[in-house]
């Protein structure tokens, strides 16, 4: 069901959990993609969670969406804005606490699931805002410290659990880039789990079977 009265675009499955709280799962698509890719997740994720999967503010014509540009400058290479990112970062917390109300979702159970420009979202989000967000599944991406809130170092981030996975021929993202994500976990005291798969820029179903099994534990 396509659903549209709240501040972002998304679509929506809902739980089989008719009373008490209801757990939900927010996705995040990457680069050029739209709320309906990691949304075929949604059938294998453990019933209990209702999953809304989100469409990211700007558009990229023809089709597709992102969550900041990346710029392809001959001078300075490929780089982020980072003050897009920034917007999309509130955008995200807003839209979650939005969604837990409209559709009366427990606050204290969020996961969020990122892919690629996703997950670099997820990370902001959750580290910024560790009170929102109890776990992330953060899917081919990785941290970048510029769209963190400049506060997030003095919040408690030790209730937070966070999956990360790369894959270790990723020709989009560099696995040096991901292979840093367990150091700075570990400084800010955040559980986690960070696993290799022999692909590129996807997922593999081992690692599906991976993320679905740690997350069918933490919700």
């Amino acid at each position: 069901m396509t659903t549209a009265p709240l501040s972002l675009e998304h679509i929506i499955k809902p739980s089989t959990i008719t009373e008490g709280k209801i757990p939900v799962l927010f996705m995040f698509h990457g680069y050029g993609s739209n709320e309906e890719d990691l949304f075929s997740f949604a059938p294998e994720l453990p019933t209990e969670l209702c999953i809304i999967s989100v469409r990211a503010p700007y558009p990229m014509p023809p089709q597709g969406n992102a969550w900041y540009a990346i710029n392809f400058d001959a001078d300075n290479g490929k780089w982020s804005d980072d003050e897009q990112a920034k917007e999309s970062r509130e955008k995200i917390a807003y839209f979650i606490d939005e969604a837990c109300e409209a559709y009366h979702l427990d606050s204290d159970n969020v996961t969020l699931l990122g892919f690629s420009q996703g997950t670099v979202l997820s990370y902001s989000v959750a580290l910024s805002y560790p009170e929102k967000v109890k776990n992330v599944i953060a899917l081919s991406g990785y941290i970048n410290e510029a769209i963190l809130k400049e506060n997030y170092a003095d919040k408690k981030h030790t209730s937070l659990n966070i999956y990360a996975s790369h894959g270790s021929v990723d020709q989009v993202i560099p696995v040096q880039w991901a292979q840093k994500i367990p150091t700075f976990l570990n400084k800010i005291g955040v559980p986690h789990i960070f696993e290799e798969f022999p692909v590129g820029h996807g997922v593999a179903p081992q690692n599906f079977y991976s993320f679905k099994n740690w997350l069918a534990d933490k919700i």
